[in-house]
């Protein structure tokens, strides 16, 4: 299992919204082939199927309900 797939199926599961890395979100929305634009301050925006998704690098770690908003995302826009 590639590093692209179990972090997805981390994110699918909702299980470690909390306990994962803001690198790891932000690579995983690039395999996915989101367009990624420099934000302001510690926030990254990605275009991911025409939406737009605003991280937050929180200590180094993604905010629990910006994972959770990408999970909804890939769950409605791709059949996750």
């Amino acid at each position: 299992m590639s590093k692209t797939d179990k972090l997805l199926a981390k994110v699918l599961s909702g299980s470690a919204d909390a306990n994962l890395s803001f690198d790891d979100v932000c690579y995983l929305l690039q395999k996915l082939g989101a367009e990624v634009r420099p934000g302001k301050g510690s926030h990254v925006l990605f275009f991911l199927d025409g939406a737009l998704i605003n991280l937050q690098n929180a200590g180094g770690q993604a905010k629990a309900y910006q994972v959770a908003q990408i999970r909804g995302h890939l769950k409605s826009k791709r059949g996750y």
